[in-house]
């Protein structure tokens, strides 16, 4: 027979369910209210280089142990805060920790002075001229570069066209090259035939509530079931702060430049032009295979903004003799933040960077000076 709870346990059930109403109720009024938003991106940095909307920053570190500086290429249709999300939830904060010089190219917010800009202004100018921002800063001759999610794709494109370039590996994080298998975002341009000149702005870039609602149509109901579990999670101020966070930068993008989305929309996505080697950048043919730097690439198999199927074949078209792939039980920002990011992926991507650097033996200055390049 099953047994009869103690008087006290049940007392001490009612107890708890009383005060979690009670927690549920105020930190349901704080967030109706807009009150006690986490702080993002708020580890220490300085910016060392600016180009348009662009900026290239240099996060403060006094215990530097590897050699060469890292350089993060963000996506260009996100805010970047979500590697440096909260302190002690921060993909930054770790790297830091860890002993390397860290910086990371910001895309900004685009306006109509950045509407004509493709992807050659990115992949063969932005890039190179931060990457040799970063060894003047550094005092090195080479970086290791990061590229996560759509900066990947751009890292890529750096890396294919410029095999000469000053770089000793290269990471990329949740980064598509089957554009096929992004979905409704990918059908609504392929099998839909939806012209990018339809949905620019006044200014002449994909304003972000076109990027937004894509990215919601990929899972029409989680809107419904994050509510479900915010509400039995409501009482715990922790998971609150962490909902916050997450939930603002996943419904924060920026402008997506026009020229680029048309080049996107028509190279990567009806071409396909990654899988099927059809890429071109300033009138060049570029491959994939011509990328020959140690590498790796970190994907997730429950990531519903950049599917595993979209991910999977990079590992195959990349040229590098030295070449290692992270496939996680994780979702999209699970690869950055959260328990994920730091038991498994963020230990495993220090180690790769750690074997391909060298130690040294004093700290790199923080401040690095200031460069604007306007």
């Amino acid at each position: 027979m099953p047994s009869v709870p103690s008087p006290q346990s049940v007392l001490d059930r009612v107890r708890r369910d009383v005060e979690r109403n009670a927690l549920r109720s105020r930190n349901g009024i704080r967030l109706a209210a807009g009150l006690d938003r986490p702080g993002v991106g708020r580890t220490p940095k300085d910016v060392v280089w600016q180009r348009g909307r662009s900026q290239l920053w240099h996060y403060r570190n006094d215990d530097v142990r590897h050699s060469p500086p890292l350089l993060i290429v963000f996506s260009m249709i996100s805010r970047s805060y979500v590697l440096d999300l909260t302190p002690g939830n921060s993909f930054i904060e770790h790297l830091l920790t860890a002993g390397f010089d860290v910086y990371l190219l910001d895309w900004g917010e685009p306006d109509e002075r950045d509407a004509q800009n493709r992807l050659e202004d990115y992949a063969d100018d932005y890039i190179p001229a931060a990457v040799a921002r970063v060894l003047e800063i550094a005092g090195t001759d080479q970086l290791n570069l990061v590229g996560y999610c759509f900066g990947g794709d751009l890292a890529l494109l750096y890396a294919a066209h410029h095999p000469e370039a000053p770089v000793r590996s290269l990471t990329v994080l949740a980064t598509p090259v089957d554009f096929r298998h992004l979905g409704p975002l990918a059908d609504v341009f392929t099998v839909g035939g939806l012209d990018v000149d339809s949905v620019v702005d006044d200014q002449g870039n994909v304003p972000p509530q076109v990027v937004v609602q894509a990215f919601r149509s990929l899972t029409p109901t989680a809107q419904v079931t994050r509510y479900v579990t915010l509400w039995e999670r409501l009482w715990d101020d922790e998971y609150v702060a962490a909902y916050q966070a997450m939930t603002g930068w996943s419904d924060d993008h920026v402008p997506f430049p026009g020229a680029a989305a048309r080049q996107t929309v028509q190279m990567l996505l009806r071409d396909n032009g990654m899988l099927t080697d059809r890429l071109t950048l300033g009138g060049d043919r570029i491959h994939l295979r011509d990328v020959t730097l140690p590498f790796l690439t970190v994907r997730a198999n429950r990531d519903h903004i950049v599917p595993s199927d979209a991910t999977a074949p990079l590992i195959d078209l990349v040229g590098s003799p030295d070449k290692h792939e992270l496939c996680l039980d994780a979702g999209h920002m699970g690869l950055v933040v959260g328990r994920t990011a730091a038991r498994t992926t963020i230990p495993t991507i220090i180690d790769f960077l750690r074997r391909r650097s060298d130690p040294v033996g004093a700290a790199v200055s923080g401040d690095g000076g200031s460069e604007v390049d306007r």
